[in-house]
């Protein structure tokens, strides 16, 4: 299971040239205030990516365990949309 913080950063427009400096700052700021974490569901073969902020931090540990999930098994995943996204209040 993989837990990353939400810091992660968000391209300046000059790096990258595809946001607006105001519209970059805010999603740095989002960035900054969320956590997920990622892993294969323990009945499925589908990878599970929890999102939530930071002050749901608590609720993550209520909810199901996640396997650990390799890069590979992250990519094979996404290439057969076997994805799910679950938002933590």
């Amino acid at each position: 299971m993989t837990d990353v913080p939400g810091d992660q950063g968000v391209p300046e427009p000059a790096d990258a040239g595809l946001l607006p400096a105001d519209l970059a700052r805010q999603l740095e700021a989002l960035g900054g205030q969320l956590v997920w974490r990622i892993g294969k569901d323990e009945l499925s073969d589908e990878v599970v990516v929890r999102l939530g902020f930071a002050s749901a931090t608590p609720r993550f540990a209520h909810l199901a365990r996640l396997r650990s999930a390799g890069d590979a098994e992250l990519q094979a995943a996404l290439a057969e949309h076997r994805v799910v996204i679950e938002w933590v209040d």
